[in-house]
């Protein structure tokens, strides 16, 4: 069941974002209000923040245990796909990169950037940057959404069960979210843990979905690149597994000068391609587990 739980989920996601729909970052920012006051000195501590992200947790997988110990586990699907629902998702994206790419093909990179600001981290907001680097910082973006709002809670749903899957969601929530600012590098510390090991499955996927060829090229400094972080580990997987110079915009201007007004668009068109094949070579090796008893 855990296959089309999952499926199940994954499908009503990507209805819902399409229709800019239910948001879970409201729903933790209002979570995280509680954490919003504390004492002079320990706005770095992080146990608030872990505490309140760890409730909801346990009291999920509690009750997943308890109606399984009832001989009631098929009740506890519903609750799973509504959560999994909940959890994952990046409603306002779609659009947001539709009207980027508009505005990159009638060369107004102004207004490119004004649509496409409030996606990036904080300190790549720079007005005055090139069309490349905005275009690069979009592109990291994008993929490091994709990759924690889907990837990353699909792995550890597996792994430990939805009550880890929230655990894992929230730690991503508190790194973009929690009240106290100088307790979210300590957090993205975490992230960063956390995602070690889907994110070098996900690289691998880009070279099963991809340029298998061009890939490889880049595979060893992936692979075993330890501290690397996980956006790089995106953007180094994903191109080598592009096509057409996708992610390297300063060399598709040299090759195809011609062609520079339609690239913001193609290119993260091949991006979000890249993204849905991963996804649904993911759902297939979960086929295939289930299949063999393995999960």
């Amino acid at each position: 069941m855990i296959l089309v739980v999952f499926l199940i989920a994954y499908l009503v996601r990507r209805r819902l974002d399409g229709l800019n729909a239910v948001s879970s970052d409201a729903l933790w920012r209002r979570w995280f209000h509680k954490g919003s006051v504390v004492k002079a000195g320990r706005e770095s501590g992080i146990m608030a923040g872990l505490v309140l992200v760890a409730l909801p947790a346990l009291l999920a997988a509690l009750c997943v245990y308890i109606l399984s110990l009832y001989g009631w586990r098929i009740a506890a699907y519903p609750l799973e796909i509504f959560v999994l629902v909940l959890m994952m998702g990046m409603p306002g994206w779609r659009q947001s990169v539709e009207v980027y790419g508009s505005a990159w093909h009638k060369g107004d990179m102004q207004a490119a950037w004004h649509h496409i600001q409030e996606r990036l981290p904080a300190a790549e907001r720079g007005a005055a940057v090139s069309p490349e680097v905005m275009h690069l910082s979009l592109s990291r973006a994008l993929m490091l959404a994709v990759f924690q709002r889907f990837f990353l809670i699909a792995f550890w749903y597996v792994v430990g069960g939805i009550g880890l899957a929230i655990f894992v969601r929230g730690l991503v929530a508190l790194a973009e979210q929690w009240p106290q600012a100088a307790a979210r590098p300590r957090y993205l510390k975490a992230c960063e843990w956390i995602s070690w090991v889907p994110v070098r499955l996900l690289s691998i996927t880009f070279g099963i979905a991809g340029d298998l060829s061009g890939w490889l090229g880049d595979a060893k400094a992936v692979i075993l690149g330890i501290t690397k972080k996980t956006s790089e580990v995106l953007m180094i997987s994903a191109n080598g597994s592009l096509t057409g110079y996708a992610l390297d915009p300063a060399r598709f201007s040299r090759v195809h000068p011609d062609e520079w007004a339609s690239f913001g668009g193609r290119s993260l068109s091949a991006v979000r391609d890249l993204l849905n094949r991963s996804m649904l070579v993911w759902i297939c090796v979960l086929a295939l587990l289930v299949i063999a008893g393995i999960v």
